[in-house]
């Protein structure tokens, strides 16, 4: 089984059935190595946020051991958490691609854990702020390195629903964290000084044991015959099939189809950009649409879902954490539920469906919330709701973004279009709603739901239009490799 020889014509060229032979494997007990190697790294980034989120409250009061006021952690703090997500993004992305998936995704969550153990030592308002920045620094560039690699490494025919499933992993930690925050701002067992500090402390254990399990996850075969590694690609797959076969106890079968392409060391930025936004126009603008959509929704609005418990519903800081963890487990259920009919029913009819469901149903609420109907139980019931479907459809932006374009660009274009709309609804958006939710004007919140509701909706027209037919297909079948032997001509120069 395995690929052919080099072409005796040119020893940059190689003949392989690697992609082949990774997506006609059956689910195994290394494929769950993957998933949790690299899959559980959302439900740290789920940790960071929502405990931040919810200690809002607390840090802004006299003796936190900080000064600073509530609006600046769910503004600022925000803005530049996701500043340094966008930056690490295209940073590490670049790194990705030309380096390798398993270098860059050992570095992000070295940098991750790092810069978040210096946020619980902070002691002035510049120091939180700037390793802030730091923890998101390294968490977008496992945005980037984790999603092309586990792309590269699932098969065919599971690629929707795990891709889903683990990007929706984040809620689970989002549980996690809304619980802690109501251990740590309890003062009976932590004073105010040290409560919030420890949630910090207590993701960098997590992370620590992320670290060693991700150890044994291995480089993508797919990253290492493009860049002229294909004898350890090889003896990669072929060591997978043999434990497969043990594992199974019946031998694989053969795998059909071939690719022969020209090995490169790196893709420049110019024949990256000229693939995604002349060769593929429309994917770059389905990519963009999904992107913006979510990140206003859920950087937005959905983050400064404490402050409005607080400012409307009267709900102690002490006990916003018990509502977002019904929220966050909606969230998660979306992509737990929803994720197989990705590969089944398709990625068209699914995202698009998902994005405008969740738009209209927000509109619902905008509604309700507007007349004076709602309070904190019901408020929480309709956001539930409302996520149940907006995660399924945000956790789709990643899978989309991650197959429809070449091997060579993934990781970039992952990183792009990350960057840029996160950039739009993830940095601008909390600046802006964060006054809008803080004013104690019904009206101002309303605004803040519409402004959400009908990106949802908008991007999901767009998907409705210009979603690829991805499931059930080889990556190489969506986006051929720009280091194709056909697709020499066109890289070139």
């Amino acid at each position: 089984m395995a690929a052919s020889a080099p072409d005796a014509a040119s020893s940059d060229t190689i003949t392989t059935d690697v992609p082949a032979r990774l997506d006609r494997l059956p689910w195994s007990r290394w494929h769950w190595m993957i998933v949790i190697g690299l899959g559980t790294v959302w439900i740290l980034d789920g940790l960071e946020v929502t405990t931040v989120g919810n200690i809002a409250g607390r840090l802004s009061e006299d003796g936190s051991g900080l000064s600073i006021t509530a609006a600046q952690i769910t503004g600022i703090t925000a803005a530049l958490y996701v500043a340094g997500s966008c930056a690490g993004a295209l940073f590490f992305g670049w790194l990705t691609d030309r380096f390798g998936r398993k270098k860059l995704f050992m570095v992000t969550l070295a940098v991750y854990l790092t810069a978040t153990a210096m946020t619980a030592l902070s002691f002035q308002l510049w120091w939180f702020l700037l390793f802030r920045f730091l923890t998101g620094f390294g968490i977008g560039g496992e945005y980037a390195a984790i999603n092309s690699a586990i792309d590269e490494l699932i098969p065919s025919k599971y690629r929707g629903r795990v891709d889903l499933i683990i990007n929706g992993s984040y809620w689970l930690g989002a549980v996690g964290g809304s619980l802690l925050s109501i251990v740590a701002l309890n003062t009976n067992i932590f004073p105010k000084d040290v409560g919030w500090r420890l949630t910090f402390a207590l993701g960098v254990v997590l992370g620590l044991v992320i670290l060693v399990v991700r150890r044994h996850v291995p480089e993508s075969p797919r990253w290492q015959f493009i860049h002229g590694h294909g004898d350890e690609a090889n003896q990669l797959v072929g060591d997978v099939e043999r434990e497969i076969e043990q594992e199974k106890g019946h031998e694989l079968p053969r795998a059909k189809g071939e690719i022969t392409i020209h090995q490169r060391k790196s893709i420049g930025f110019g024949i990256i950009a000229k693939t995604v936004f002349r060769k593929y126009p429309k994917r770059a603008v389905l990519g963009l649409s999904l992107f913006i959509g979510q990140a206003f929704l859920y950087n937005a609005i959905t983050f400064g879902f404490g402050n409005i418990l607080t400012t409307f519903f009267d709900v102690s800081t002490g006990k916003t954490g018990y509502y977002f963890a019904v929220i966050a487990a909606g969230n998660f259920l979306g992509p737990l539920l929803l994720g197989k009919l990705f590969d089944t029913v398709g990625r068209r009819i699914m995202i698009s469906s998902t994005y405008i469901l969740s738009g209209l149903l927000l509109f619902g609420t905008a509604w309700l919330f507007n007349r004076g109907s709602l309070d904190a139980t019901t408020m929480t019931a309709c956001w539930c709701v409302v996520l149940f479907f907006a995660s399924a459809g945000a956790s789709s932006a990643y899978l989309t973004v991650s197959e429809i374009f070449p091997m060579e660009t993934r990781a970039m274009a992952i990183a792009f279009f990350y960057a840029i709309g996160t950039a739009a609804g993830g940095i601008s958006g909390p600046l802006v709603f964060s006054d809008l939710t803080k004013s104690g004007v019904v009206g101002d919140t309303v605004e803040a739901f519409v402004i959400g509701a009908s990106l949802m909706c908008a991007a999901g027209l767009v998907a409705a239009l210009l979603a690829v037919k991805a499931e059930g297909r080889s990556l190489e079948d969506i986006a051929e490799p720009l280091s194709a032997a056909r697709s020499e001509a066109a890289t070139t120069g």
